[in-house]
């Protein structure tokens, strides 16, 4: 029995996934067709208070700074077999949103904020580029302030809600001479000459979520479009790093636990030699293990939720729930598809469809090798 929810976190658990199961399970297939979300996803969260939880009232946010919140949207997605659509939404609403409340001035905030929290303008993040990934101090793509402007140039890849996105946070130099302080974050918006959007990618999973190429050539952006102080970008992403991580790693355990029970479901059914599947030895053993697994990386990550509400949580410890929970991940989704045979291998099953968005799940937001040298760092090593 977890106890970190209450009645409240129950009731919002409830409204969300009355949401899902009306407004994104009946439709989900043929966003995956489709390759995209349609942007009604997220004005219909908007309008029913699902988006910017955490932006200030008077702005038309929710005004909790509790991010278990956030969890629970995260994880009635995943129990619902929502991977790529449900990631383009807690995308805005955990990695994004908190830039512009961090870090927005109040002209900016009353501009900005309260489209994020209808979902009439909808966030993205552009950090990786195509010789960029991990290396944020290597970001090539420039910004040469010009008066009351700055020119940008350069590319970025692999952008979530790429297509979609109305407001783009771009990680860009303000100074090429400089590595970690020459980095500034700028917003980037829908329509701006020169913004433009590459080919929505072909993914091997997350298919409903677009995941685009964009690219920067002599875009002017107005320095009122300027996130934060100049040079201070690097400072800024690596504050909000902890929650992308514990995001990422919320997702993890939550589809863990929504493929363990799609499993537990089929051996029940499915006969082999005249007997139940989910009679044989084999099967007891290896779901035993997969729940086990699961169970213990829920209780640590539920001490981070509790501590990143406490604003304690450490980027070591974000590292470690990101690293284990998605490796978990991958590890339940490979041997959750095993035990369905053929059938794990058809994209009409929910099993096959988590078993390709799972892979991403160890790269993206730093890949886990990255995490583990974030954790031998905090170990003296």
């Amino acid at each position: 029995m977890r106890t970190i929810f209450d009645d409240d976190h129950q009731a919002f658990r409830e409204s969300f996934a009355a949401f899902v199961a009306k407004e994104a399970t009946p439709h989900y297939l043929e966003w995956e067709a489709a390759g995209i979300a349609p942007r009604e996803l997220f004005t219909s969260a908007g309008q029913f208070g699902f988006l910017g939880m955490a932006i200030p009232e008077q702005h038309g946010g929710g005004g909790t700074t509790d991010f278990r919140f956030n969890v629970i949207i995260g994880e009635e997605f995943n129990a619902a077999g929502i991977g790529g659509a449900g990631l383009g939404l807690t995308l805005h609403n955990d990695i994004c949103t908190p830039y512009f409340i961090e870090y927005c001035n109040d002209e900016q905030a009353a501009r900005w904020m309260p489209g994020i929290a209808s979902g009439n303008l909808i966030t993205a993040i552009a950090m990786t580029e195509p010789g960029t990934g991990s290396d944020l101090a290597g970001i090539a793509t420039t910004a040469v302030r010009d008066g009351d402007e700055y020119v940008v140039n350069g590319s970025k890849t692999f952008i979530t809600n790429g297509i979609n996105s109305d407001l783009v946070i771009v990680a860009a130099k303000t100074d090429p001479s400089e590595r970690h302080s020459g980095l500034s974050l700028l917003v980037l918006e829908r329509g701006m000459d020169g913004f433009e959007r590459g080919r929505n990618l072909e993914k091997i999973g997350m298919h409903s979520q677009d995941t685009a190429e964009l690219f920067f050539n002599d875009v002017r952006v107005p320095v009122a479009n300027r996130l934060g102080d100049e040079g201070k970008g690097f400072s800024y992403l690596s504050a909000n790093l902890a929650q992308e991580r514990l995001s990422i790693a919320v997702a993890g355990v939550s589809a863990s636990r929504a493929m363990l029970g799609w499993t537990l479901d089929y051996v029940g059914e499915r006969t082999a030699f005249g007997k139940s599947i989910g009679t044989f030895q084999n099967t007891k053993f290896v779901l035993a293990e997969v729940a086990t697994e699961i169970d213990v990386s829920q209780a640590y990550l539920d001490q981070c939720i509790l501590a990143l509400n406490a604003r304690e949580l450490t980027p070591a410890q974000a590292a470690q729930a990101k690293y284990w929970c998605t490796d978990l991940q991958n590890r339940v989704a490979d041997r959750c598809l095993q035990l369905f045979g053929g059938y794990g291998y058809m994209t009409e099953y929910p099993i096959g469809r988590a078993y390709v968005d799972a892979r991403v799940t160890s790269i993206y937001g730093g890949t886990n090798e990255v995490m583990k040298t974030i954790i031998a760092k905090s170990l003296g090593l």
